[in-house]
């Protein structure tokens, strides 16, 4: 095993040697998704490198379990402790269930997360299984007098908690810093101070999502639920937290609060926060109208996308950017990132067929322990792939005869990719009708052609028909100025 991992831990902001808690295991846990909309990009960024980080510690030899949750309930509108529940509301609006809702949902990201090859954690949780854990350590903080109830609702008070404890400590914000800018917000008359947060909120009697507690009906706050899932799952204290960026004040910053509180231990050794996504330079979202979603991307079906591109070059061009760095979406960057990743694949293809010899001038241990290098510093993908890149290059001078290889490295070679760029960086060989022969690939050139006759005919209901359809199978399709190709995403 591997003891040169270092790893960006954002509590403290330096890079630190890694040491899991119990030698061999790592126990991991990532905020999941709230399931009551179509998944956006930033979600796919975020379980994208931390499927990266988890297949790492996999090849390294860790036994990991990897905890990642699912938010079904509490999730209010506005996230200020007050309104109507995000899953409630979608379900009043669509007469509908709140589990309708919440099954869709997740069965839709759940079809996301195969399209880009990302694996499945250990355990997936959801809020509502774990309703009375949640009341458990409310209860708790109230015996420890770090909570209060006031009408049916618990709130944890954050001035008292700070009284022993740094609240703020992972976001490096500071108490009156954030007490000076409060402000008393409608509705919450309730709290002490605004800077409380709620641990169990008082169902109003039209309130679709409730449960029983010792305060009345109603249901969890927020925060709550990662403390008490990940503490069942991995213990007082594990090793990694994680999850976007925007997450780290208040949610994270509430949990360490929470689990401290609740049992006077630090829950997390080493907390990794990924960074957002923008487009042309500006931050990605619904009010600039510069979000997409996956579908979009793949598909090109949006005004901001010159065409589609397939899952494997999307889930390469975040990878070519590092999970803590800003990530900037344009049809330039995209296109270009296309390209390399079929470069990557041609090299990938062209490295079978190479002529061995009996000298060798492919330093493939050089390669090998660049790579070790480029993911033990805090999973440095883009490094990563260049060395790769490096790799091709060999490939390509060993194809045109001015390199040697023997078989014992190129052996070694192909296992180097089978490594790094399929069991790590998690890409796969992508089905294309300009590559395939068989019957498949037949078989969509005649959907590709009778879809470019209806489109020639104005027929747009049966183009839109069959590229949906397709879609709808995870095969997307690509139109450019040399015509359609089409990509299966898993």
């Amino acid at each position: 095993m591997n003891k040169a991992l270092v790893i960006q831990n954002t509590l403290s902001g330096n890079k630190e040697t890694f040491k899991s808690i119990v030698e061999g295991h790592v126990g991991m846990y990532v905020c999941g998704p709230t399931v009551y909309s179509d998944v956006h990009l930033g979600n796919v960024r975020t379980f994208l490198s931390f499927d990266v980080i988890y297949r790492y510690l996999l090849f390294l030899g860790y036994k990991v379990r990897y905890v990642r949750n699912i938010t079904d309930v509490g999730h209010l509108v506005g996230d200020i402790d007050e309104g109507e529940d995000k899953i409630g509301k979608k379900a009043r609006l669509e007469n509908l269930e709140p589990m309708e809702v919440v099954q869709r949902y997740t069965n839709g990201f759940h079809d996301v997360m195969r399209l880009f090859n990302i694996l499945p954690p250990s355990i997936e949780p959801t809020a509502t299984a774990h309703i009375i854990e949640q009341i458990e350590m409310s209860q708790s903080l109230l015996d420890n007098g770090l909570a209060y109830e006031k009408n049916g609702s618990v709130y944890f008070d954050v001035l008292k908690y700070a009284e022993k404890e740094p609240y703020g400590e992972l976001s490096g914000r500071k108490l009156d810093d954030l007490m000076s800018n409060s402000r008393e917000l409608d509705g919450q008359a309730d709290k002490r101070n605004p800077l409380d947060f709620a641990l169990w909120k008082k169902a109003e009697p039209e309130h679709l999502m409730k449960w029983p507690s010792p305060w009345g009906d109603g249901f969890p706050g927020w925060h709550i639920e990662c403390s008490v899932m990940s503490r069942k799952y991995l213990g007082d204290t594990f090793d990694i937290h994680g999850g976007g960026m925007d997450l780290k004040f208040p949610h994270h910053e509430c949990e360490i609060a929470q689990n401290k509180g609740s049992y006077g231990k630090k829950p997390v050794n080493y907390w990794i926060h990924t960074n957002m996504l923008t487009v042309n330079g500006r931050k990605m979202s619904k009010s600039e109208g510069n979000g997409f979603t996956p579908e979009e991307l793949i598909t090109g079906d949006h005004k901001l996308l010159d065409k589609g591109y397939s899952p494997m070059t999307v889930r390469f061009f975040m990878l070519m950017g590092h999970y803590s760095s800003t990530l900037d979406f344009s049809n330039t960057a995209l296109q270009a990132s296309e390209k390399a990743h079929q470069r990557m694949m041609i090299g990938w293809k062209e490295l079978q067929d190479l002529p061995v010899s009996s000298s060798n001038d492919v330093d493939v241990t050089d390669l090998r322990s660049r790579c070790e290098t480029a993911m033990n510093d805090d999973f440095n993908t883009p490094i990563l792939i260049s060395v790769l890149f490096d790799a091709v290059k060999n490939i390509n001078l060993v194809k045109a005869g001015q390199q040697k290889i023997d078989e014992a490295n190129k052996t070694a070679l192909i296992q180097l990719f089978d490594d790094y760029l399929f069991k790590v960086m998690g890409l796969q060989e992508e089905s294309n009708a300009s590559t395939g022969d068989d019957l498949g690939s037949s078989l969509m050139e005649v959907l590709i052609e009778m879809r470019k006759e209806a489109r020639t005919n104005k027929d747009f209901a049966l183009s839109d028909a069959i590229r949906d359809k397709l879609a709808s199978l995870q095969i997307s399709l690509k139109d450019g100025t040399d015509g359609t190709t089409w990509a299966k995403g898993s």
